[in-house]
């Protein structure tokens, strides 16, 4: 490490340098504080290094939060940082530091950022960011690169950065100089968030971090200003709401983009005073309530299936919505399309009515429309009857489950038995196959942004990420709320070294997995040692098998969290009620349920494939 300001001690232990690092860049950060441009003769001659530079323009954008793994060279930026105010989560894998800061990005609205080292670390990284551009969440990147000087040489860690990120991102770009280093960095926010939201990428050279520069010399750059509204065309807006008006099974779809664009009231507003049926996607739960009396979620497919006219509110017709084709919509819907993205208008389907704007602004305009009119859809329609008696049918087939006498628990009791606990406030982080799909049915959101998971990637591993994020946000913000991370056992393994994290940085998240021994299914303690008998279990032992009864709840213990292996309803119950009063640290409910256990019979595969 080279500082040119002072010398550093040959022997100094490990927590004496980072308080040295500390103490200096503390000070260095106090005299920035007093303004961006020099005061005096004194401050003209100034000076600050380009990792001060970074954390200092981050801080200029009002980013708050950190997510990564230091190292060679970007250790350095991660001190400036925190001596600057802004807080640093170290994760242990890039992957999970890059979903994190891509989780703050939709939960705040302001970019997350993952600071992780050259070469490999960054290539790591690329998952979150491949997610978050799907996702369309904010998210910047900061990696460390090799020396400039050493390009072509093979340098430690020497790889082709900014142009890998250009596939992943919006914007990738090295700054061309340490005087230019805070224009990049607002850039790169102000990318992240106006337009369709996404990934972008800031490449600091290794010999950037410590190099100095005279502070008058740099161009600072204010901090950029929320996306400008956009509203969609006034002729669009009067086109689909004559369609709605005229509707005789209108549906509103409510997709994760319009919790992004924090459109909740003008979307309440709407489904109250038009009295419309809707269908919140998995991440759009809760922008309307789901215990909402026009929430359609129990009758999915019926609805999808039935409906003449479709809003899409910030939601895309791609595999999750099942493409809006035949057999699983009519084929003589009328889509009405709202969305930020030019791009995404017409895509699978041909809109009946595109509406570009900000979803918010454009529900005011439709309500505006609607309101001229002095339309609502009537409450006693056949269409509203049908509905109803699919969701009331659908609620007993689960229900019935749920309160099945088995030795072991299946899905539906489990989510039944957490659902009476969970606190109506709580942020619910899922992943894996049935857990994620069964639980969405089941576990209600009643505020927006209260939901992760998969998502539009179908992204696997995300979860103590997410959940790491949301506690780092609602201790900020909402301290009395909770996080509670429910995974499948083949999902947490992507990911469970991040119960050392939340350990390290005392956030109460409960982990709950639902343990059926494997991918989709597995096998119970006998027959899996009747599998091994067999022979070789690289070739005997079913792909999608996990090990039995895996003590998963031992990890948190050792780190000092909370743990609590479960057999039944009675110890779930215990256990989530233990986990509650837990204010300190995380706790991990490993609940164990039949390997076989899957989900009700469905009318439709939930993925759909090609005919070809």
């Amino acid at each position: 490490m080279r500082m040119s300001m002072q010398v550093v001690p040959q022997v100094m232990s490990a927590m004496n340098l980072w308080k040295w690092l500390y103490s200096l860049f503390s000070n260095l950060a106090d005299l920035g504080e007093r303004g961006m441009a020099p005061q005096n003769a004194e401050e003209e001659d100034e000076c600050l290094s380009g990792a001060q530079l970074v954390a200092k323009a981050l801080k200029m954008q009002k980013v708050e939060y950190i997510f990564g793994i230091v190292g060679i060279p970007v250790t350095e930026i991660a001190i400036a940082a925190q001596a600057s105010g802004i807080k640093y989560v170290g994760m242990r894998n890039e992957q999970s530091a890059s979903y994190a800061a891509s989780a703050v990005g939709y939960l705040t609205g302001r970019p997350g950022v993952c600071l992780v080292v050259s070469g490999p670390g960054l290539v790591h990284a690329l998952a979150g960011m491949a997610n978050a551009n799907m996702n369309c969440w904010p998210l910047i990147v900061i990696g460390g690169s090799s020396d400039r000087n050493q390009e072509t040489m093979g340098a430690f860690q020497e790889f082709p950065q900014v142009e890998t990120c250009r596939l992943y991102s919006k914007f990738s770009a090295r700054p061309s100089s340490l005087e230019a280093i805070p224009a990049v960095i607002e850039k790169a926010v102000r990318s992240s968030i106006y337009g369709r939201p996404g990934a972008c990428y800031v490449d600091i050279p290794g010999d950037f971090v410590n190099q100095q520069v005279n502070k008058s010399a740099v161009r600072y750059v204010e901090c950029c200003p929320a996306p400008p509204i956009s509203m969609a065309e006034e002729l669009a807006v009067s086109k689909a709401a004559s369609f709605i008006a005229h509707s005789r099974k209108p549906l509103l779809i409510i997709g994760k983009g319009a919790a992004y664009a924090h459109a909740e009231d003008s979307i309440r507003k709407l489904v109250d005073q038009c009295g419309l049926p809707f269908l919140p996607t998995p991440m759009g739960k809760g922008v309307v309530p789901d215990n909402h009396p026009c929430c359609v979620a129990a009758a999915r497919s019926r609805a999808l299936q039935s409906a003449d006219v479709i809003i899409l509110l910030g939601a895309r017709l791609n595999w999750i919505l099942h493409f809006g084709l035949p057999p699983r919509f009519r084929p003589d819907v009328k889509i009405i399309q709202v969305d930020i993205c030019a791009e995404e208008l017409g895509n699978n389907v041909r809109p009946a009515a595109a509406l570009l704007g900000d979803i918010k602004a454009v529900t005011e305009q439709l309500l505006e429309h609607l309101n001229r009119k002095l339309w609502k859809y009537p409450s006693g329609t056949e269409w509203w009857s049908e509905l109803q008696a699919k969701m009331k049918s659908n609620e007993e087939t689960s229900k019935a489950l749920a309160l099945r006498k088995h030795p072991l628990m299946n899905y539906y009791t489990v989510f039944h038995h957490i659902r009476e606990l969970l606190p109506k406030d709580c942020i619910l982080v899922s992943e894996g196959a049935n857990t994620m799909d069964i639980g969405r049915t089941i576990l209600p959101n009643y505020h927006p942004r209260h939901r992760l998971d998969a998502g539009t990637f179908g992204t696997m591993g995300v979860g103590l990420g997410f959940a790491t994020a949301a506690a780092m946000v609602t201790k900020d913000r909402n301290p009395e709320s909770r996080v509670v991370c429910i995974e499948g056992d083949s999902a947490f393994g992507f990911s469970g070294m991040e119960v050392e994290t939340m350990c390290r940085y005392n956030l109460p998240v409960i982990i709950i997995i639902v343990n059926n021994n494997g991918i989709y299914s597995g096998l119970d303690a006998d027959s899996w040692k009747k599998v091994l008998e067999l022979g070789e279990p690289a070739i005997r032992a079913p792909p999608v098998c996990l090990l039995p009864n895996a003590h998963y709840e031992q990890i948190a213990s050792a780190f000092g969290g909370k743990g609590y292996f479960v057999q039944t309803p009675e110890e779930l119950q215990a256990a989530l009620k233990r986990s509650l009063a837990e204010n300190h640290a995380p706790s991990l409910i490993n609940v164990m349920i039949d390997p076989q256990s899957d989900r009700k019979e469905q009318d439709f595969h939930w993925l759909t494939r090609s005919n070809l």
